[in-house]
C-alpha cells in the first residue's frame, strides 16, 4: 500500500548489491593485478579458486549484460508510439518474466561471488625462518628378530 513501509523498505541482512565492476575490483584488490593479468594467469594454471572466482565474475557480468538487454527490450514495447494488441501483450510479458530471470540470476551469482570474496583474505608474501632449520631426527634402530619357540 503507498505510504505504508513494506519488506522492501526494512533493513536486510543479506549481502550489499555489487555489480560486476565491484566484483573486478575486489579480485584485483585482493590478488595485487588487474583482471586482464589475472585471466592470463588463471589460463596457465591448473583449474583453482583463482579461476573459480573469475568465472563467478564472467557469469555476473552475463547475467548483468542479459538485464541491459531485456530491459530495453520491454521499454522498446512499451514505447507510447506502439499499439499493444494481444499479440504484444505476450511478447511483453515473456520479455518481462526473462527480465525477472535475468535479475534473480545475476542477485544469485552477485551474492555468491560476494560471500567467496569476503572468505578470502590476501597473504602477504612469506617471511624467511628466523631460527635455525630443525634438528635431524635420531637414527631409526631397525627391529629385533622375533624369535621362534
Amino acid at each position: 500500500m503507498p505510504g505504508r513501509p513494506g519488506p522492501a523498505d526494512r533493513k536486510s541482512s543479506r549481502l550489499p548489491d555489487l555489480t560486476s565492476t565491484d566484483i573486478a575490483g575486489r579480485i584485483e584488490g585482493l590478488y595485487g593485478a588487474s583482471l586482464a593479468d589475472l585471466e592470463a594467469h588463471a589460463q596457465e594454471q591448473p583449474p583453482g579458486m583463482l579461476s573459480a572466482v573469475l568465472g563467478m565474475h564472467d557469469a555476473l557480468a552475463l547475467a548483468e549484460r542479459s538485464i541491459d538487454f531485456h530491459r530495453d527490450h520491454v521499454t522498446r514495447a512499451l514505447d507510447p508510439e506502439r499499439q499493444i494488441g494481444p499479440q504484444e501483450v505476450s511478447h511483453l510479458l515473456d520479455g518481462v518474466r526473462r527480465l525477472a530471470e535475468a535479475v534473480a540470476v545475476r542477485e544469485a551469482q552477485a551474492t555468491s561471488v560476494t560471500a567467496v570474496l569476503q572468505s578470502l583474505a590476501r597473504v602477504s608474501a612469506p617471511t624467511p625462518p628466523t631460527s635455525s632449520p630443525p634438528a635431524p631426527a635420531p637414527p631409526r634402530v631397525p627391529p629385533s628378530p622375533a624369535r621362534s619357540r
